[in-house]
């Protein structure tokens, strides 16, 4: 990948290309917050059942084609493609970073 990200988040998005919900959690913060599509996941035991329910379970594998800061967040815009209606389909991520781990990730399409 060309794009230079943040550890935590290029670790995170490497995992998520390997289908590796361990790997995929350990950017995390424990208390870490995930909104998807408005919908709050808290921690990661939540983390871990949406990831294995709503990204392995489709093959969904999100590819950041751009990357900006805004307002302190790091911005990542791209196609995640897998086995769901639609594929591919653009999302934004919004990362919130605090101590070399994501805090917050807000994902909308």
């Amino acid at each position: 990948m060309s794009i230079e990200l943040p550890k935590p988040i290029a670790d995170y998005i490497e995992a998520n290309a390997q289908l590796d919900v361990d790997g995929m959690l350990k950017p995390f913060a424990a208390d870490a917050i995930l909104l998807d599509n408005g919908k709050p996941h808290k921690g990661h035991a939540e983390l871990r059942t949406l990831f294995e329910d709503e990204v392995i379970a489709v093959k969904a594998i999100f590819t950041p084609a751009t990357v900006r800061d805004e307002n302190g967040q790091v911005v990542a815009e791209g196609p995640a493609h897998g086995d769901f209606k639609g594929s591919p389909i653009r999302f934004t991520y919004r990362f919130t970073l605090e101590h070399d781990a994501i805090k917050a990730l807000e994902i909308t399409v």
